[in-house]
């Protein structure tokens, strides 16, 4: 009788363990975006993608409109601020030491789905 529980046993820790990824649409998305300008997606590709197509970094993915809204909510100057100067976790100037405040507009606007003006 001790085999049989034993056997039961390891049947249903077997069958607990679901290796299955599962994968939200904003991480599939954040995965393979890219900017439809051929030079902001270079400075997306090199610079913002390392961490926003990361969910282990803690940043908002890009295309995860749900992560930004209360980001873009902040307004534009805050986000440049952000992006400019640093916060929590992002390194100043988000790793694009060239990058233009309209750059940055632009590929914040890009990440979060949405046109912000400045």
């Amino acid at each position: 009788m001790p085999r049989i529980a034993f056997l039961l046993l390891l049947l249903g820790l077997l069958t607990a363990c679901d290796d299955t990824p599962k994968h939200s649409p904003e991480r599939a998305t954040a995965a393979t975006a890219m900017p439809a300008d051929p030079a902001l997606a270079q400075v997306y590709d090199s610079s913002c993608k390392l961490c926003h197509a990361n969910p282990a970094s803690g940043a908002p993915l890009t295309a995860d409109r749900a992560a930004w809204s209360p980001r873009i909510a902040q307004g534009v100057d805050t986000l440049l601020d952000h992006s400019i100067n640093g916060y929590n976790g992002m390194p100043p100037m988000g790793m694009c030491m060239q990058c233009s405040e309209e750059q940055f507009v632009a590929l914040i606007g890009f990440m979060a789905g949405v046109q912000i003006q400045q």
